[in-house]
């Protein structure tokens, strides 16, 4: 449109624009694209500041805007700056959305998962960054309420809560499988319930192992830990049962053998309050989802541990 005093229907300025009529009509009655004039007879005639509107109206709208966004702009109540940069944020958030399910689809595909299953992998991976750390906010307040700040229980709190704000941009099956068995793990009363005693005890000056948390608790235990965990695994390795003569041997290296015998029960039931499968799993997902390199368990180490103490504390009187 070169001349500048050139008017248009309704009907010429769908055909100019390709935008349908009563798009146009629609616009108009709602004023985002107001008639520059009328004839005689009331139709609508549009100007050429009419069109260049039309244009920005139609390129905002494919860009996903809403009609009263496109009218705050319009109105010079928000920039066209301003109006993309919270629209890339909301792409943004819808893009991370997206990704997480094409995550769960493709983990309900290698996984061959039931209807059950792939719904409730669904609701926990769309789950917003606020909504998953309220899950895991939730369990630790729980499992931490009353403690001393000042013990090891709290900087055991402090590490239990380090989930990410967002799942990666794109998951893979493994991280969104980790966040579903996270959330089913603090959502289980009795793992609540088993974290709880060993927040509780971490507060007392027991001998710990840190195996289950991964913390020590205040007094140190008369062994070293990281003995334990080279010497018992090659002796599990190497198939030496807890109880057996071997096992004895494997002990004697780790545990003064002169401690009285009724000592040896006590270490072996302290060392359980802080040894849990799960616990340590808790851990593991996390890495998972923080993309953390994997450890070894250290549990087991610790089970077989306990197990011997047990099977050979008379040796010990």
């Amino acid at each position: 449109m070169n001349d500048r005093g050139e008017v248009l229907t309704i009907g010429q300025l769908a055909r100019r624009t390709g935008v349908p009529v009563r798009t146009i009509r629609f616009w108009s009655d709602i004023g985002v694209i107001p008639p520059s004039d009328r004839t005689a007879g009331g139709y609508r005639l549009y100007d050429s500041e009419a069109v260049a509107r039309l244009d920005l109206v139609r390129t905002l709208r494919e860009l996903g805007l809403d009609l009263p966004t496109v009218q705050r702009v319009l109105a010079r109540q928000a920039t066209v700056a301003e109006v993309a940069r919270a629209h890339v944020a909301a792409l943004d958030a819808e893009i991370r959305i997206l990704r997480a399910r094409r995550a769960v689809l493709r983990s309900v595909a290698e996984r061959a998962s039931t209807i059950e299953e792939m719904k409730l992998m669904h609701e926990l991976a769309r789950l917003s960054a606020a909504e998953r750390r309220r899950v895991i906010d939730e369990f630790v307040d729980e499992v931490f309420a009353g403690t001393d700040p000042e013990t090891p229980g709290a900087a055991i709190a402090n590490r239990m809560r380090q989930l990410p704000a967002e799942l990666p941009d794109d998951p893979t099956a493994e991280q969104v499988d980790a966040w579903m068995e996270l959330a089913e793990l603090v959502a289980d009363p009795d793992f609540r319930r088993r974290a709880r005693e060993m927040a509780v005890a971490g507060t007392s000056t027991d001998t710990g192992t840190g195996t289950g948390t991964g913390t020590d608790v205040p007094k140190p235990p008369p062994y070293d830990p990281q003995a334990v965990l080279d010497r018992v695994r090659a002796a599990m390795a190497e198939g030496v049962a807890p109880h057996s003569a071997r096992g004895r041997e494997v002990l004697d290296r780790l545990i003064d053998p002169g401690m009285p015998a009724d000592e040896r029960v006590r270490l072996a039931d302290q060392i359980e309050r802080f040894t849990d499968r799960r616990v340590e799993r808790y851990w593991q997902l996390l890495g998972v989802i923080n993309g953390t390199p994997p450890f070894e368990p250290s549990v087991p180490a610790f089970e077989w541990l306990i197990t011997a103490i047990r099977a050979h504390a008379e040796g010990g009187a």
